[in-house]
């Protein structure tokens, strides 16, 4: 087994020097990314709302939601990316600061092979057939009757927005691409190095992973949303780079935003939502899934290292534990 580099970047930061604790820190910058997200989508939506000339009492029925959506598809999409930034991918940067200098060393931004992006891209093929199969298996559960009306509003609204008349590129950018960074600076940067410091490698992966999957409020797919959290999170263990993890969340959320381009003015998104993998086709994915972790373990990233004498840990007892984190590799000795 091999052990996180002691260096592998400065816990000099004033939450660091406040012997703040790392898991706590970690839920409370959930929180404030939380309460920021939504407020700053709300209100920005709101805004264009008012400007638009449509009054708020016609958005509360869902004939009125559906002709707002429809006319300002491309305004929602640009609320909720404005919502990202603000309140994903600032909250991610400003709390990792406030833990360490060397932001970049942190967040795992560092550059990282082809080798680990081809794989990890085979290993999302892999693994889109099983989290379609668990989200059928779940979803097939008897769940309360307020449930179901909250998740027939949410896939509404997704559907009613994936099927609007913009261009790929303008879905891909602000469905795909900004998600992918902003997400993940969050969940597998952030919150997943805190929680690795807490709770260890495996650890940090399964909160990372889980707390993605219920982030979203679907609950009949939070389990199938973790279980791609998880892969994601090992991803970025594995490779020690994030960019892996934003590649695949990428891919991913573009898949749906091609699919939902190709289905737009047909009937193909209702038979889309009944599609179901055959047998074989599961199993295979779990074969190309298999077949990329293994490739990926016997190439693990390199945790980047601070060289310079001057970006050594500090004396004191807490800075020196946060950064000699004590977590194993999650993967066996070659």
């Amino acid at each position: 087994m091999t052990h996180l580099s002691s260096r592998t970047f400065r816990a000099d930061g004033p939450l660091e020097r406040a012997a703040f604790p790392p898991l706590l820190s970690a839920f409370i910058g959930l929180i404030v990314a939380f309460l920021l997200f939504q407020g700053i989508s709300t209100v920005v939506l709101i805004m264009v709302t008012l400007q638009g000339g449509t009054p708020l009492a016609e958005l509360m029925s869902p004939e009125g939601l559906a002709s707002f959506l429809a006319e300002n598809a491309d305004k929602v999409i640009w609320a909720n990316t404005i919502g990202q930034v603000f309140g994903l991918l600032l909250p991610g940067l400003f709390f990792t600061r406030m833990h360490s200098t060397t932001v970049r060393a942190f967040l795992r931004l560092q550059p990282t092979s082809g080798y680990h992006l081809l794989w990890s891209g085979i290993g999302l093929l892999g693994l889109i057939p099983l989290v379609q199969f668990s989200a059928g298996l779940f979803d097939s559960l008897p769940w309360p009757e307020w449930v179901r009306t909250l998740e027939d509003g949410q896939m509404a609204l997704i559907e009613q927005v994936l099927t609007q008349d913009f261009s790929l590129v303008f879905a891909i950018s602000m469905l795909a691409l900004t998600p992918a960074i902003c997400e993940e600076i969050l969940f597998r940067g952030y919150i997943q190095r805190q929680a690795e410091r807490s709770l260890g490698v495996w650890g940090g992966i399964l909160f990372s992973g889980v707390i993605f999957g219920f982030y979203h409020l679907r609950l009949t797919q939070a389990i199938p949303l973790s279980l791609l959290g998880i892969f994601m999170a090992w991803l970025t263990w594995q490779t020690r780079s994030l960019w892996p993890a934003i590649l695949v969340h990428l891919m991913n959320n573009a898949f749906a935003a091609v699919l939902g381009k190709m289905a737009a003015g047909s009937e193909a998104m209702a038979e889309m939502d009944d599609f179901t993998f055959p047998w074989w086709a599961i199993v295979l994915a779990a074969l190309v899934l298999s077949g990329s972790i293994h490739a990926l373990m016997k190439r693990p990233g390199m945790e980047p290292t601070l060289s310079d004498p001057e970006s050594a840990p500090s004396t004191e007892p807490r800075a020196e534990e946060a950064v000699q984190e004590g977590v194993r590799s999650p993967s066996p000795e070659a």
